[in-house]
């Protein structure tokens, strides 16, 4: 039947994927369930979904429609075709600033029609917290809401038009005529069936649905009834069953030029969410609640600084206030900071506090990704909703049901609107996992069924909810939702197994049935209890790593940026490594280095990914367990082992040099290493540091003793980096020290899965270092990513006390000058500097205390985001120079072009070498930035 079917579409010219890969990738989206599709496929324009869907019709296999793929129902998985709208359907069709609407295709994500119809002053008013990367298609199949719905509405409130295919290929149209009456063209004989199907449920329809604004499970069928009959807002929220949207129109409204947010903290979460409604009484567009056991587990991951002042309280309501008038709106935040609701108030008018509270927010979902048990957390009840006045009781009664089954959580959501998010602990790993995965859920749909309340807020009922349907709504209602199926879909082709005639809830969930994966791995995965399924399966699809991060100063993902191609993300990675620990693929599978190819080993998402995915840890072990013992790509043993080729070449400098610089023998040497011509290949130092090193280099033997890290690069190739490094230290008060004997991270060997070597490289480093470690002296570390190894892979690889010993001890020079009493930064006023953060920088150490130092210097900083491109050895390997260009254009180019006077710096050697590449231009490391004898003149 596959074969058939993907013939067929083939043949009808379709852009169709089936390789084992892509079926892993697209098997599950942001819910529990993993269902493998026979074909993927990547429509061009609507001919092509109309030629899907004939395939599908002909053959009887189901389609499923698929934006962002971040459903956390269940929504955009299925086992026949699945159509990806995000791949090319994705552009904004046209805007129309006078009548507030823009026309955009299905795969359009959020964040691109918002900067369309910016300068235009107006935006869409939902904003879901995945913005960045949900697509419209996929809002509109959820009915998606955001943080702002109380000012904003929902989906449904916001669409002014939709074009669809039906599942008969036939196509409708639904727009609103001149005076707002809703307008249907095609479809006669459906529209028809679906109005005999409302005769028999008048009052059903009437009196079970529409009764809060939050009421999102089922079909919206009282949009059906005669007395209104609006077929646009009834499509919204119906989950790709019953048509395949091809194009939507959608309002848009004007944004309030201010706003100023209000924290009040709370005892606990049940206080925050019975004075949810006092606090709408002011008339924020926002009301949105966290619970203290959230922000716990961002603290755990990311530290204190993760987290602005907050007030009192182990709860808190995030309140948005805004206007025309400044001085009104602060009026009206005083007098809600000033009401008494709750234990604490804070008003922050700060935009920059803001947005760092919204982001937090906003990454609610993947931070719940890991309960406060420390457990792995998981969706399925994540989107309940009651009437807002009851939501109080609702989260008591919710809390109690929770501890009886011995789970933890950390609710957070929409508080203003009675709706609330949450990951749950569920023993999935457990033989009894999924019984009690159904169990929990019968007992959660119950007691939001005494509420009064819905399954679901704004995500679907999906696969996650929709067999717990009759929990909620009377016979009669479901016997309606099943004769509009019907009427719109009889042969069932449209994702079937979604809110009429469901699949269990407790079928095809992902992580069940899937053992700890412990066996001879390089890695310790502490973090994970050893398992590197586990590890893997932090991802839960999120998909922020399909967004760009640059505006909040992230680094993921650079290869999904520069491609678009879900494989080349790390979610797509995860999703085909998972599919190892299954036992579905080995480790050599050409899926599975197909995936890896494209990864930087940035560490971008250990950082950025709110689960704490770490794809270069998980990189480098899949090359581990594919080539141990194995013969290897070339660059392995070249760029892999730099070090050790680096201590030969110093022998001869010059003869080293010579020989990659030759043409023809330059040319040939290039291709044995596996280096890609295009590069320039760095020039050995003619006398690398350690050799001028004479203990010091001003004559000072007094100071604070502190352990200079002098890795390969700033040894071999630029050890004026470590000459400036000593100057400043001196100039700081410290007496800096050189190893006892000559060492290395083992980096190289790190990142091209030569693990064996590397822990045998890394233990000799760690015991050499332990001693002065243990004696509190300071390691300080010059190169980013050799620094980033002594603080975070050392742990990984030589997991030990004297690991943890030397962890704890290194740190960067800025790090050390923010610390050290008396020192003052140079004055810089009047510098403008190209700051380009080393990713390993800022995902494993954090370049705060950097952007701290800079701003003291009285410099003009203008600090890049992003991945410079060339990320070690990645950029330098055959097949990799383009996409290396192409993250190099996404920040650090244009910034270069921009400023072309300022000073670039680089702290990382990559950089630097990318920097001189690609535009030819010096570049700075901070050390010689701060160097005395480069400013004289310091402050």
């Amino acid at each position: 039947m596959g074969h058939d079917v993907t013939a067929a579409l083939r043949a009808a010219g379709l852009e169709v994927l089936d390789d084992p890969g892509t079926r892993a990738m697209y098997s599950t989206d942001a819910s529990l369930y993993r269902i493998p599709p026979l074909a993927v496929v990547r429509p061009r324009h609507v001919d092509e979904v109309a030629a899907a869907l004939a395939v599908a019709r002909e053959t009887g296999v189901p389609l499923t429609s698929r934006g962002g793929g971040t459903s956390v129902a269940g929504n955009a998985v299925g086992r026949g075709i699945v159509l990806d709208f995000s791949r090319h359907l994705n552009r904004v069709l046209s805007v129309d600033p006078e009548a507030r609407t823009a026309v955009v295709e299905p795969g359009t994500v959020h964040a691109v029609l918002q900067k369309a119809v910016a300068p235009h002053g107006v935006r869409f008013g939902p904003d879901p917290s995945t913005h960045p990367r949900c697509t419209v298609g996929g809002m509109i199949g959820n009915n998606a809401c955001g943080s702002r719905s109380l000012a904003y509405g929902r989906t449904s409130d916001n669409v002014a038009g939709l074009r669809m295919l039906l599942a008969s290929g036939e196509q409708l149209v639904t727009s609103y005529d001149g005076a707002g009456r809703p307008v249907v063209e095609g479809g006669d004989a459906v529209l028809a069936s679906v109005r005999e199907v409302m005769a028999r449920h008048l009052a059903t329809a009437r009196t079970e649905l529409d009764r809060f604004g939050r009421q999102v499970s089922g079909y919206a069928a009282h949009h059906l009834l005669p007395e209104r009959f609006d077929l646009t807002p009834a499509l919204v929220g119906s989950e790709g069953t019953l048509a395949v949207v091809t194009e939507a129109t959608v309002r848009l409204v004007t944004d309030a030029p201010v706003r100023v947010v209000v924290v009040l903290g709370f005892d606990d979460i049940v206080a925050a969410g019975e004075a949810a409604p006092a606090v709408v009484e002011h008339g924020p567009t926002s009301c949105e609640g966290l619970d203290s056991r959230l922000l716990g587990v961002l603290r755990a991951r990311r530290g204190e600084g993760a987290v602005p002042p907050l007030p009192e309280g182990r709860a808190w309501l995030f309140v948005e206030l805004a206007g025309d008038d400044r001085d009104e709106v602060v009026a009206r935040a005083e007098r809600l900071a000033a009401a008494g609701l709750g234990v604490d108030a804070l008003v922050v008018p700060d935009p920059l506090v803001q947005a760092r509270l919204w982001r937090i927010r906003e990454d609610g979902a993947g931070l719940a990704g890991r309960a406060p048990s420390e457990r792995p957390a998981w969706p399925g009840w994540e989107d309940a909703a009651v009437p807002p006045a009851m939501l109080g009781s609702y989260l008591a009664r919710f809390d109690e049901l929770v501890s009886s089954y011995g789970m933890t959580s950390a609710p957070f959501g929409h508080f203003g609107d009675g709706c609330m998010h949450v990951r749950l602990d569920l023993p999935l790993d457990r033989p009894d996992g999924t019984q009690v995965l159904r169990s929990f859920l019968v007992d959660a749909a119950k007691l939001v069924g005494e509420y009064g309340g819905s399954l679901s807020g704004e995500h679907g009922d999906g696969r996650a909810r929709s067999e717990l349907l009759p929990h909620l709504y009377s016979p009669e209602a479901l016997a309606m939702f099943a004769g509009i199926k019907h009427a719109f879909d009889p042969d069932d082709l449209l994702n079937p197994g979604v809110l009429v005639d469901p699949d269990p809830v407790d079928a095809d969930v992902r992580v069940a049935g899937v053992p700890p994966f412990r066996r001879k791995l390089a890695m310790a995965y502490p973090h994970d209890d050893g398992d590197l399924a586990q590890a893997l399966h932090r991802c839960t699809g999120v998909g922020k790593c399909r967004a760009d991060n640059s505006a909040a100063g992230g680094v993921m993902c650079p290869s999904y940026l520069a491609t678009r191609e879900e494989k080349d993300s790390t979610r797509g990675r995860a999703r085909v490594l998972q599919e190892v620990v299954r036992g579905e693929m080995a480790w050599s599978d050409p899926a599975v280095h197909d995936a890896l190819d494209l990864c930087l080993s940035c560490k971008g998402c250990a950082s950025d990914c709110p689960t704490g995915v770490d794809m270069a840890t998980y990189k480098s072990e899949a090359l581990h367990q594919t080539y141990r013992r194995r013969l290897r790509p070339r660059s392995h043993y070249t760029l892999g082992r730099l070090p050790f080729w680096a201590r030969i070449a110093e022998r001869t400098p010059r003869l080293a040099n010579l020989a990659v610089r030759l043409p023809v023998l330059g040319r040939l040497a290039l291709w044995l290493a596996g280096v890609e011509r295009r590069r320039s290949v760095p020039a050995f130092a003619r006398r690398p540091f350690r050799r001028s090193w004479t203990g010091s280099g001003s004559g000072r033997t007094t100071g604070t003793p502190v352990v200079l890290w002098v890795d390969s690069f700033s040894d071999s190739f630029d050890p004026e980096v470590a000459a400036a490094t000593v100057r400043v230290l001196e100039a700081a008060g410290y007496a800096p020290r050189l190893p006892d004997e000559r060492l290395c991270c083992g980096l190289t060997w790190i990142t091209t899965g030569q693990l064996d070597a590397a822990k045998k490289i890394l233990g000799r480093t760690v015991a050499s270092l332990a001693t002065a470690a243990r004696a509190g002296t300071p390691i300080v570390g010059m190169e980013p990513s050799c620094t980033g190894v002594l603080r975070s892979d050392v742990l990984e690889l030589v997991p030990g006390p004297d690991a943890e010993a030397v962890a704890g001890a290194t740190v960067t020079l800025a790090e050390l000058l923010a610390r050290t009493p008396g020192w003052t930064a140079p004055d810089l006023s009047g510098t403008s500097v190209v700051a380009q953060p080393h990713c390993h920088h800022h995902a494993v150490m954090g370049w705060q205390a950097d952007a701290d130092l800079l701003a003291s210097t009285g410099a003009m900083v203008t600090r890049l985001a992003g991945c410079c491109g060339l990320a070690g050895n990645f950029g330098v390997e055959l097949g990799h120079y383009e996409v290396s260009v192409k993250v190099a254009e996404q920040q650090l180019l244009p910034a270069l072009d921009a400023a072309p006077d300022a000073v670039v710096l680089a702290d990382g050697f990559s950089c630097r070498t990318q920097v001189a590449d690609l535009r030819d231009r010096p570049s700075v490391h901070l050390a010689q930035l701060l160097d005395p004898e480069r400013t004289p003149g310091r402050a």
